[in-house]
């Protein structure tokens, strides 16, 4: 089978995919690497293809879900809030630009 062949993948895997792709296009991410990280953190999750003869009764991991809010909150948290304040504050400023 050729590397990137979705065939071993049940219909739920490449829904799951699919949704985690919008959500990183959603953020900003280009499409190529959106999906490259969709089906990464599939794998992750569902450890690989699920169609029969492939292990199937391996159980389902979300951490990999979950992984990015708590990397992103944990950074922000452990700054000063001066720092964060005045960064959030910067970040205004240019949105505000943009817009006009």
């Amino acid at each position: 089978m050729p590397r990137g062949d979705k065939r071993s993948y049940t219909d739920k895997q490449k829904r799951q995919a699919e949704h985690i792709e919008e959500g990183y296009e959603a953020r900003g991410v280009p499409d190529k690497e959106a999906e490259r990280r969709a089906w990464a953190t599939v794998n992750k999750e569902t450890h690989g293809g699920k169609k029969s003869g492939s292990g199937r009764g391996t159980e389902e991991d979300p951490s990999p879900s979950r992984k990015g809010g708590k990397l992103g909150g944990k950074a922000s948290a452990s700054r000063p809030a001066v720092e964060r304040s005045k960064s959030a504050k910067k970040a205004a400023q240019t949105r505000k630009r943009r817009a006009a």
